[in-house]
């Protein structure tokens, strides 16, 4: 289930979004095959440590973060995967492995793959491992104003046509919480 303080924090920034329930999947792509769309389709937080700062990097299931291309965007000496160690204990409401893109919240910087920026839904985990959220990407934006940019390997970029706008999935789904 969502987190509430994820609901809430939505609701209170007048935001709509869609949930879905799925068969338990811990990895992204496993959650893009449970709902039966591309892994370009499904975004996941991956926790970067930059130096010592944690971030929250979104990227596409099937994509991977460049760590190099990391180090030199925010021109920082050190960047590594953080270890569940170093990053579960910003994340205290939700499961681990399906931390949410929502810096804000939870008092990280994010950063985008532009790759992301060229849909118009955003669909991720919000903090469950059996149901996903679904939002516009305008509204992410305006809500988190990430840093968007290009660190995913290169030999991992989607086609043109993975990357074109998606419409919302078409599947039984909630209501959208009104504002």
């Amino acid at each position: 289930m969502i987190p509430a303080s994820i609901q809430y924090y939505l609701r209170r920034n007048r935001v709509l979004y869609e949930r879905y329930w799925h068969p338990r999947a811990v990895s992204a792509q496993e959650l893009a095959e449970a709902l039966h769309v591309s892994g370009w389709r499904v975004a996941k937080s991956v926790i970067v440590m930059a130096d010592r700062q944690p971030w929250i990097f979104v990227v596409p299931a099937a994509g991977t973060v460049d760590l190099e291309r990391v180090r030199e965007l925010l021109g920082v000496r050190t960047a590594r995967l953080a270890t569940e160690r170093e990053f579960t204990d910003h994340f205290p409401d939700c499961e681990t492995g399906a931390e949410p893109p929502f810096g804000e919240l939870y008092g990280l910087p994010v950063a985008v793959d532009e790759t992301l920026s060229l849909t118009e839904h955003l669909l991720f985990r919000a903090g469950s491992h059996e149901e996903a959220l679904e939002m516009r990407f305008q509204d992410f934006a305006t809500l988190e104003w990430p840093l968007v940019a290009s660190f995913i390997h290169e030999r991992l970029q989607p086609s043109a046509s993975a990357v074109t706008i998606i419409p919302p999935l078409l599947m039984e789904q909630d209501a959208p919480i009104p504002a």
